[in-house]
């Protein structure tokens, strides 16, 4: 009889008539690849050079993003050859010379110059070909584990200050038509009094100065090129400013910016509120109409939104976990404390995990955890959490999170810089440490009294009420209640288990521990015997001898038979 409608059983296995025929791989044309001397000028050979010598660096680590691994052996043996001192011929006739072999000849030859002799070469090179957190973080963890004196770090970068090991960053030099930006930049802005702030991207930035001098000699006139700076916490990241906003940050809504290349999300929504337009000039534009506005009226503010969705989504979270995602920014230890002090003063419970790059599967393993807050740079804290389990703030948009509903108040200024944030706490405990101390500020009254009378939380994704959103509070309660009653040891009177007590662990207060004991179905292997087992009126049955043999045919029992 048919089940389901099927006459006969699913074929499982491929027939011969679908089995794949092996393909050809798509190569690209030879002419492709980039020559000695674009690679030269483009990794910054000869700054790195004189950087390695004037520091007498012995162990050199470099770090390339994923992008620029395809360049890394290439970049090594151009480093190879400087530090050998074998003299540079001229770069048209060694293209002349390679165009002769094959290229798995030049890739065998690119290859043996990574089999260095320590004795011959007094510098030894190593490529971290991966980094645990992020592309634009200096990956430090693995430099010491090559026991580096220094990274050179390739590509663009987010200049997080570091503590142990000096970095020369080499941003890369990116070719720009820089004609079609001047174009698009007297296209975008006409009154040519306005005032405009012109920056690029790291790889471009070498660009700026010749486009500047174009834009003047075009008759504008409040135009500033900015510079590169290590200034993260700079109203501008990381750059220079006009001197009216280095003595008025405010000032800076007065100014308009132009980027060249697409800036990262973090950037966009940190100059959202900061200034009064932004105008993109984005990479490979083809045309001179090109020039993408983004608007922090329309544009900026729809990210902004987004973000503020996802702030009160997680207001009445309970179970919170802290990602850190940097070993090596500068003072990171410090935000995780001061993360972890704002959790566990409104009531919640935090657990900490190290988990290197963020993926979805990663963070799926822990369902007790309501929400994520990232410590990281200022660019690798913003994570778009769509395709996340739980959604994942940054430590500015944690402490809007942990407000009440009623002084929960946004202005639209968003920072993902958490040192801005340390500064604001230490102002904030310098200013309260002034104040004479108020004996009416304790809160002398009935616990229970204030609990009841505490308005109701509600989540706005589901609109139910939840009973749990300050756990660690209940605890503490129950403690205070239990640590009154052996006070008085003649007492019979019995001490009532207060609504939302918790699990302590150790004598730990652990809401995740009573999320798996309440709440999981499965807690593992093994725990099916130990769910059959816990009543002592339950008797095991005898074990019996199971299936054996290949999947065409099992042996069942002693004779033998197949199925």
């Amino acid at each position: 009889m048919a089940l389901n409608g099927l006459g006969a059983p699913p074929v499982l296995s491929t027939p011969d008539t679908h089995i794949l025929n092996e393909t050809v791989p798509v190569t690209g044309p030879a002419d492709t690849r980039v020559s000695d001397g674009d690679l030269y000028t483009r990794y910054e050979i000869q700054r790195t050079l004189e950087e390695i010598r004037n520091h007498s660096w012995r162990k050199v680590a470099l770090q390339f993003p994923d992008e620029m691994l395809v360049d890394s052996a290439r970049v090594f043996e151009l480093l190879t050859r400087g530090i050998r001192g074998f003299p540079r011929g001229s770069e048209e006739s060694h293209d002349k010379r390679e165009e002769t072999i094959t290229p798995c000849e030049q890739l065998s030859n690119h290859t043996s110059q990574l089999e260095l002799d320590d004795a011959e070469i007094p510098v030894k090179l190593s490529i971290l070909a991966d980094t645990s957190y992020g592309s634009c973080c200096v990956d430090e963890i693995a430099a010491e584990h090559v026991d580096a004196d220094t990274v050179v770090h390739y590509g663009r970068a987010c200049l997080s200050p570091i503590a142990r090991l000096p970095v020369t960053h080499i941003f890369t030099r990116q070719s720009l038509d820089c004609e079609q930006v001047v174009n698009s930049f007297k296209d975008a802005f006409s009154d040519k009094r306005m005032k405009i702030v012109l920056t690029a991207d790291m790889p471009y930035d070498h660009h700026v100065q010749v486009i500047y001098q174009k834009i003047i000699e075009e008759g504008y006139e409040g135009v500033f090129a900015a510079e590169i700076i290590h200034a993260p916490a700079s109203p501008i990241p990381n750059r220079t400013v006009p001197q009216e906003v280095r003595e008025n940050p405010e000032k800076l809504k007065d100014w308009r910016l132009f980027h060249i290349s697409e800036p990262p999300t973090s950037l966009l929504l940190t100059l959202a509120s900061r200034l009064a337009e932004i105008r993109i000039y984005p990479k490979g534009s083809k045309t001179r109409n090109q020039s993408m506005t983004m608007s922090p009226a329309v544009n900026n503010s729809l990210l902004l939104r987004r973000r503020y969705a996802l702030v009160t989504s997680l207001a009445t979270v309970s179970i919170w976990g802290i990602l850190i995602n940097t070993l090596s920014v500068k003072n990171y230890l410090h935000i995780l404390d001061l993360v972890k002090s704002q959790i566990a003063a409104a009531g919640k419970k935090s657990y900490m995990f190290v988990v290197g790059k963020l993926n979805a599967a990663k963070l799926a393993n822990f369902s007790e955890i309501g929400g994520w807050v990232v410590i990281g740079c200022w660019e690798s804290s913003l994570v778009d959490s769509k395709d996340f389990y739980k959604p994942v703030l940054t430590p500015f948009e944690l402490e809007l999170a942990l407000r009440r509903d009623e002084d929960r108040v946004w202005n639209g200024e968003w920072s993902a810089d958490f040192q801005r944030i340390l500064d604001a706490r230490s102002a904030k405990v310098d200013r309260a440490s002034e104040k004479p101390f108020d004996e009416s500020d304790g809160s002398d009254g009935d616990y229970d009294s204030e609990q009841e009378s505490a308005p109701p939380e509600f989540d706005l994704r589901t609109g139910r009420y939840v009973s749990q959103t300050r756990p660690m509070q209940a605890a503490s309660r129950v403690t205070t209640e239990s640590s009154k009653s052996n006070d008085s040891p003649h007492s019979s009177a019995l001490t009532r288990r207060a609504n939302g007590d918790v699990v302590a662990v150790n004598g730990v207060a652990s809401p995740a521990a009573q999320f798996l004991q309440s709440r999981r179905t499965w807690q593992g292997l093994g725990s099916d015997f130990e769910i059959g087992y816990e009543q002592e009126d339950t008797e095991g049955s005898a074990i019996q001898e199971g299936r054996s043999g290949i999947a065409r045919g099992y042996a069942v029992g002693t004779q033998g038979s197949r199925t």
